[in-house]
């Protein structure tokens, strides 16, 4: 029953990871089926079985999640361009899906998105992936490194988590002016709080960008700071970055009391080695580093 179980999981995630990869094509439900290896009629089932969204519904969030991406957080792309991107043969159709969804046309979401409807519409496709994405970790996956200390200049995120997006929006807009892309320069986040902590204003992160040249703030609440260097204990998550709860707790909850290790006094932290919708969600890369005494 466990082979069984872990072949049918093993094919629902090359669906996945197959949507993912090619949300420009014609993903019909043809090609799915060959890929899952079932029947057009059996998998289209199953699917929504095991997802709680049907193949087009979950195909269509995930294009709409990419395109709001793209909108939130990629200036230079035209509201047009967007729509194409996400199937859409005229602009109008997808302003009317959009709002819709989100109630707010595009060009307003570009503009200023309003962040708690955009989670909410995004529950069932979090859902969905979770029932399959969420990673068993083991100490094979656990390295132990010598990082040198990084200085970095930091945005500040406190309050409540729904609003993170606003504050990311501030962060791009500002690295941009300040040229500091993510090539050259590396991307941080720094939690001095739970993810869900009990009140939503003790939320905090701080969102960091390596950097040893003087920081203009421009108007914005800039600090200059530093990531201390000394040994650390690094996980690498690949795909499913928004959430990296589950990776946190594996090394605070399992792999350190078993390790022998003591924590330092300094938060955890991630480094983002690459981005969706730079690349496809499943691609997305990040390093979790537990600081180490």
């Amino acid at each position: 029953m466990k082979a069984a179980l872990q072949d049918y999981h093993a094919r629902m995630q090359r669906v996945l990871d197959h949507i993912d990869r090619h949300l420009d094509d014609d993903l019909d439900l043809d090609a799915l089926s060959s890929i899952a290896a079932y029947s057009k009629y059996h998998f289209h089932r199953q699917f929504t079985a095991t997802f709680g969204l049907s193949v087009h519904r979950y195909i269509q969030l995930a294009r709409m999640k990419r395109a709001s991406y793209r909108l939130a957080y990629r200036d230079a792309q035209s509201v047009t361009d967007v729509a194409m991107d996400a199937g859409y043969d005229a602009p109008d159709a997808f302003a009317r899906a959009f709002r819709q969804r989100f109630g707010q046309s595009p060009s307003s979401f570009q503009k200023s998105p309003d962040w708690e409807p955009w989670l909410a519409a995004f529950g069932p496709l979090d859902n969905a992936r979770s029932k399959l994405m969420q990673k068993t970790f083991t100490t094979d996956d656990v390295t132990i490194r010598d990082v040198p200390p990084t200085a970095v200049a930091i945005m500040e995120h406190r309050g409540d988590p729904a609003m993170l997006g606003a504050t990311i929006q501030r962060f791009i807009a500002w690295r941009k002016a300040a040229s500091l892309h993510p090539r050259t320069n590396p991307t941080f986040n720094v939690w001095r709080s739970e993810r869900r902590p009990a009140s939503p204003a003790d939320y905090s992160v701080g969102l960091c960008v390596g950097t040893d040249q003087p920081i203009e703030a421009n108007g914005e609440q800039i600090k200059a700071g530093e990531i201390p260097g000394g040994r650390c204990a690094v996980l690498r998550v690949v795909g499913n970055t928004d959430n990296l709860e589950p990776a946190a707790l594996y090394l605070y909850r399992d792999w350190l009391p078993a390790s022998g290790e003591e924590a330092r006094d300094f938060p955890i932290y991630c480094q983002r080695l690459s981005f969706f919708p730079e690349v496809p969600e499943h691609e997305a890369v990040a390093d979790l580093f537990l600081p180490l005494k």
